[in-house]
């Protein structure tokens, strides 16, 4: 949501993202097929899976590494066949901290696969695995919670009995990310990082 904010009047940020979604749903219930239909040439699709495709106790969404490759080259080449620019980004990294205090890859299969699509395919990289867990480190384990969804009991209506999420970003973790975002548009010097508005760029 907050990297909409980033833009001038030029760009429209169109999010057709849903919760829960793997490749494989993602494809299966049309979602995908409605932004193959409605892509221009020129327009960018910032293409980003992973956490639901490795949930191998949720059966319906569950994708194999070597599925979840296909799929993912699918979505390049369909995006590439309307002319327009794909941009790959590895499932963004979550909470998990060893021991001594540092962070622990979760996504390492799927992670590798985006990096091995991106570079077999030349299509832009955004790294948001790696690059997250180097933000969580700076926080360390416990500030780190700050970023994403924990909450006390009775600190928020829709969650009487508290919660302790490491994977969905509150709204200052969201707006980090996609600051992490923001800064490799600019490091990858996409067109798109023409439009960035001075106040973001900062």
């Amino acid at each position: 949501m907050p990297f909409a904010h980033f833009f001038d009047e030029t760009v429209t940020v169109d999010n057709r993202a849903k919760n829960g979604r793997s490749t494989k749903t993602f494809l299966s219930e049309g979602l995908w097929q409605g932004i193959v239909t409605d892509l221009q040439a020129g327009d960018y699709v910032f293409i980003q899976f992973g956490h639901n495709d490795e949930s191998k106790e949720k059966v319906a969404r569950y994708t194999t590494p070597e599925e979840y490759k296909a799929n993912l080259i699918r979505f390049v080449s369909e995006t590439r066949s309307k002319k327009a620019i794909p941009v790959l980004l590895t499932p963004v990294a979550r909470r998990k901290f060893d021991a001594s205090g540092h962070i622990v890859e979760t996504h390492e299969i799927y992670s590798a696969v985006v990096r091995s699509v991106a570079k077999d395919a030349n299509v832009p990289l955004i790294d948001l695995d790696a690059k997250g867990q180097l933000l969580l480190q700076s926080y360390g384990p416990e500030n780190s919670k700050l970023l994403f969804n924990w909450l006390e009991p009775a600190e928020h209506p829709n969650y009487p009995e508290g919660v302790s999420d490491n994977t969905h970003f509150n709204e200052l973790g969201a707006r980090k990310i996609a600051e992490l975002v923001l800064g490799e548009i600019k490091a990858l010097q996409l067109d798109l990082a023409k439009r960035i508005v001075k106040k973001a760029a900062q």
